[in-house]
């Protein structure tokens, strides 16, 4: 596993401030990455090339609501299993229990979610809030149209 790539946010967004400056478009993921799978992969791939640094941030274990037993890795794992891939420019650990604050923190340029967003609905209304943020910040979302897994479907047929 590799932590070179792995930040606290705050750390992160001066990086993003030395990043913009220099001209590099900013690309944020976030999500909980409990189970690293292909699709994970090809969504991250997809991300890399909308921009010119890639940041994911994973949700920290406390406020994962993917169920009893989640997340199965913590979230410095899953940190450092994101830095490992060759796309990631940088991983960090988010701090709250959206994406939001993170949003404004770290002012991406793009925001990018996978294909079964798009209609930017979710039932936990996340997504939507996550929106509003990017309107505020003058910041765009994306959409990537890879193959999609779900980790929880995997966890529970395959681990558990």
């Amino acid at each position: 596993m590799s932590d070179a790539k792995v930040f606290d946010l705050a750390t992160l967004a001066e990086k993003l401030k030395e990043e913009k400056a220099r001209g590099r478009k900013v690309v944020l993921c976030h999500g909980c990455f409990d189970l690293m799978h292909p699709g994970h992969i090809k969504y991250l791939q997809a991300a890399k090339k909308m921009g010119d640094v890639l940041v994911v941030t994973v949700s920290p274990d406390r406020f994962v609501d993917k169920g009893p037993g989640r997340p199965v890795f913590g979230e410095r794992l899953r940190a450092e299993s994101l830095a490992a891939l060759e796309c990631v420019d940088y991983a960090g650990i988010n701090e709250w229990p959206t994406a939001e604050e993170t949003l404004r923190l770290l002012r991406p340029d793009i925001y990018v979610k996978g294909q079964e967003f798009e209609k930017l609905e979710d039932k936990t209304g996340k997504i939507q809030k996550e929106f509003k943020v990017l309107e505020e910040i003058g910041a765009e979302m994306r959409f990537t149209h890879e193959i999609v897994f779900s980790s929880t479907e995997l966890i529970n047929k395959y681990i558990k």
